[in-house]
Order: structure tokens, then C-alpha cells, then sequence
């Protein structure tokens, strides 16, 4: 799950940026509203939140969510504001956010509502199978034959992007965008190492791989008959 912040205090961008890729999101920052806006625009369909500040260089937070919503009507946004009256908060909900939260805040707090937004964007059920394992979204577990296995917050996030496009193939490009920053720089083979730790904690003991390679192209889980 990828996340949009335009903030122009560095100090809450890095803090959030820092949380929520500990929790196992790609997040890319903006600290100018001009500059956060065309970032939006250029990547409307890979963002799944945007956190937006009201006060920004360049342009409003206000103006930002108005033209996003022009090209976008789904996309979550949530406003981090100091402004703290009633008149304040329905004038940014009228704009087109989905939410709004009072500076200061909470990370705990910031990271429900995400999670609220989230589940409330989504049609599709929360709780996955496939084979032997399960995935619950909602409470961040997966189990294999009913038994817990263990994985770090990039391996949890791969697996759901691999779960929610099961019987698609995931191409390496796409999988950086959606599970890692887009401005991930280093060699993508990144990507391999992580696929090795989960076929090591999800595959049967000779048996096909739980994740497929489409060689050249990226990986895929098969979706059952």
C-alpha cells in the first residue's frame, strides 16, 4: 500500500514517512503544494491515501484536494491541519477530503483513521486465502495449515500485492512502485531476496513454489480452479 504526505514541516513528513514505512507502507513526501499536487496527478492510480496539509508553499492544501478530486473521486485524503474550528473542518470536508485531523496528533490515532479510509475504500473482503494460507489484512497475520508465520512488514505488504492480483502477473516495475518507494534507486533484485524469504516460509517441501516465476516478466501467484 502506497501513501501520499504533503507536509511542509519537515520534522512531521519525516516522523510520518518514518511510521508508516515501519508499518510496512511505500511513502513518498512533498513539501511544496505545487510540487505535491503534480506528484498526485502523475501517480493518482497507485496512491491509496494522501495526507495533505492545508497550509503549503506554492499552492493551498485546500486547492491540491479540489484538483485532485476533479480526475479522482475515490482516492482517500485525510487534511493534517492546525486550524481547529468547526467552520475550518467542514470547509475542508465540503473541499473533498475524507477526513480531518487536528495538529497535534497522535501517530497511533493518524494510523486508524488511514486504516479506517482504507477498509472503507476497498470492496473486496479483508481476510484472503489461497491453498494452505491465510491472510488477514485487518489484523496483520498470516498462517499456513492454521499455524502463525512470521514476516517482517515488506514481506506482509509483497504478499498482499501478490494476494490481491492472484492469477495476474506482477511485473518487477510495478512491484516496486506499489510495495517500495517509486523512487527505490537501487537494483531491483531487491525484489528477488524478498520473494527467496517468503518461499522459504510459505512452500511445501517439494512441491511447486507457492509464487511463480514468469521469467523475464515479474511473478505471479495461480489462482485456483
Amino acid at each position: 500500500m502506497r501513501i501520499l504526505i504533503v507536509e511542509d514541516e519537515t520534522s512531521i513528513a519525516n516522523f510520518l514517512r518514518d511510521g508508516l514505512e515501519e508499518e510496512g507502507f511505500a511513502v513518498d513526501v512533498s513539501n511544496n503544494g505545487k510540487e505535491g499536487l503534480q506528484l498526485a496527478q502523475d501517480n493518482l492510480e497507485n496512491f491509496d491515501v494522501i495526507l495533505l496539509d492545508w497550509m503549503l508553499p506554492g499552492m493551498s492544501g485546500i486547492e491540491i484536494c479540489r484538483r485532485i478530486r476533479l480526475e479522482n473521486k475515490r482516492i482517500p485524503i485525510i487534511f493534517l491541519t492546525s486550524k481547529d474550528t468547526v467552520d475550518d473542518a467542514v470547509f475542508g470536508l465540503e473541499t473533498g477530503a475524507n477526513d480531518y485531523i487536528r495538529k497535534p496528533f497522535s501517530f497511533e490515532e493518524l494510523l486508524a483513521r488511514i486504516r479506517v479510509l482504507m477498509r472503507k475504500n476497498e470492496t473486496e473482503m479483508t481476510v484472503f486465502t489461497t491453498g494452505n494460507i491465510e491472510m488477514n489484512i485487518e489484523k496483520h497475520t498470516v498462517t499456513k495449515k492454521d499455524r502463525p508465520i512470521e514476516l517482517t512488514p515488506k514481506e506482509f505488504s509483497l504478499l498482499e500485492y501478490f494476494i490481491r492480483n492472484k492469477g495476474n502477473v506482477c511485473r518487477r516495475t510495478r512491484i516496486i512502485e506499489k510495495v517500495w518507494d517509486i523512487h527505490f534507486d537501487y537494483d531491483n533484485s531487491v525484489i528477488d531476496v524478498y520473494i527467496n524469504a517468503l518461499r522459504k516460509k510459505l512452500d511445501e517441501p517439494d512441491a511447486p513454489s507457492f509464487i511463480t516465476t514468469v521469467r523475464g516478466i515479474g511473478y505471479k501467484i495461480e489462482a485456483e480452479d
